[in-house]
C-alpha cells in the first residue's frame, strides 16, 4: 500500500531540495536602468514560525487578497486568510494540524476553492466557502497524491488540480462530485531521481487553455481546452524557469506571465515567445516566493520563508509597463 504524501514528509524535504544556498544574481529585468518592477516592499509580514507560510494568493474584484498558508512547521494548523486593501487581516478557515492548505481559486458567484493536502482521506481534497457559508469538501483526492495549484474556467463549472506527485491534472466539478483525470503526460511529471517529487505545480485557466508550471523541469507549459472540455496538445511556452512554482498574467487577455521562482528567490516575466527576464530577486528581499497575482499594475509576491531567517511575507511592487514591453521589443 503506498504511504500517504504527508505535509511532513514534503516540508523536510522541500527545505533540502527547492531552497540552495542563498542566491546572489542581479536582476536582469532592467532597461536603461528602468526596472521592470519599482517600489517593491512588504504589504505584510507573515510569522513564519506560527504556521504563516504564505504559498498561494488569488486578487479578489474589490483589491482585497485570499491568501493559503501552508502551516509550516509542522504542528502547526494552515490557514486561508482575507486580506484588505489596507492590510487588515481576517482568517476564514483553519485547518487541521499536519495538513497543508495549498492552491486557492475564487468562482464567479465568489465562493472560494481551496486544495487541502492531508494524510487523512476524510479531508484530503477539494474544499469550497460560499459567501457567509461554512466550508464543506468539494472533491476527495487521493492521499499519495500532492494537490498544489488550483484554478476554475471562467464559466465557473469546472476547478483543475495540479498534482505535483502523480504528473496529473484533475478536472473537478465545482458543483461537487468526483475529480476525474484531465491529464496525465511526463511533461508533468517530476525529476525521476528526485527525492521529492514536485512536477505540476501552478496552474491557471487562462485564453482558453490550461496552463501549468512544472518545477522540477522548469517549464511553463500551455495546454488548450478543446470544444469537449478534453485537453489538447501540450505546448512548452518555455524550459528556462528554474524552480518555478506558482505564476499568474499581467491581465485577462496578455500572455506575459509573472512567474515566482521558488528555489532561486527570482520572479521572472515569461513573454508570448518563451523569452524570459529575471525582475526580482533577493536584492529585492524576496524569500523562497510561491505565487504572483497582478491587479492593473500592481504586482503581489507571497514569499514561503523557506529558507534561513524563514522570512514569510507578502510583497508589493509597481508594474513599470513601458520597461516590461521594452524588454519584449529589445
Amino acid at each position: 500500500m503506498k504511504k500517504p504524501f504527508t505535509l511532513a514528509a514534503a516540508i523536510a524535504a522541500a527545505a533540502a531540495v527547492l531552497v540552495p544556498a542563498p542566491y546572489a544574481s542581479a536582476a536582469t529585468g532592467h532597461v536603461h536602468d528602468k526596472p521592470v518592477v519599482t517600489d517593491v516592499k512588504t504589504a505584510v509580514a507573515f510569522d513564519f514560525a506560527a504556521g504563516e507560510s504564505a504559498e498561494n494568493i488569488t486578487v479578489n474584484s474589490d483589491g482585497s487578497l485570499t491568501i493559503s498558508q501552508l502551516g509550516t512547521p509542522v504542528g502547526k494548523p494552515p490557514k486561508l486568510e482575507h486580506i484588505s486593501p489596507s492590510g487588515h487581516r481576517t482568517v476564514l478557515v483553519t485547518g487541521q494540524s499536519g495538513d497543508g492548505i495549498l492552491g486557492n481559486t475564487r468562482g464567479p458567484d465568489g465562493t472560494l476553492y481551496y486544495n487541502v493536502l492531508s494524510a487523512d482521506a476524510s479531508r484530503s481534497g477539494v474544499w469550497a466557502l460560499a459567501p457567509g457559508g461554512t466550508p464543506h469538501r468539494v472533491a476527495a483526492l487521493p492521499t499519495d497524491g500532492f494537490p498544489n495549484g488550483l484554478t476554475i474556467d471562467p464559466s465557473g463549472r469546472t476547478l483543475y488540480v495540479a498534482d505535483s506527485k502523480k504528473s496529473t491534472i484533475w478536472a473537478v466539478p465545482a458543483s461537487g462530485g468526483t475529480a476525474m483525470v484531465w491529464l496525465t503526460d511526463p511533461a508533468l511529471a517530476p525529476a525521476p531521481a528526485s527525492s521529492f517529487p514536485l512536477g505540476a505545480n501552478g496552474v491557471r485557466f487562462h485564453n482558453g487553455a490550461v496552463w501549468v508550471s512544472n518545477t522540477e523541469q522548469g517549464t511553463l507549459l500551455r495546454i488548450p481546452v478543446t470544444s469537449t472540455g478534453a485537453a489538447g496538445r501540450i505546448h512548452v511556452v518555455t524550459s528556462q524557469v528554474t524552480g518555478i512554482d506558482d505564476f499568474n498574467f499581467l491581465s485577462a487577455r496578455s500572455n506575459v506571465v509573472f512567474a515566482a521562482l521558488n528555489g532561486p528567490n527570482e520572479v521572472a516575466v515569461v513573454y508570448p515567445d518563451g523569452t524570459t527576464k529575471t525582475v526580482l530577486t533577493v536584492a529585492e528581499g524576496l524569500g523562497s516566493p510561491t505565487a504572483t497575482a497582478v491587479r492593473g499594475t500592481w504586482l503581489y509576491i507571497t514569499n514561503a520563508g523557506f529558507a534561513a531567517p524563514n522570512v514569510a511575507k507578502l510583497q508589493q511592487g509597481k508594474i513599470n509597463l513601458s520597461a516590461l514591453f521594452h524588454d519584449a521589443l529589445s
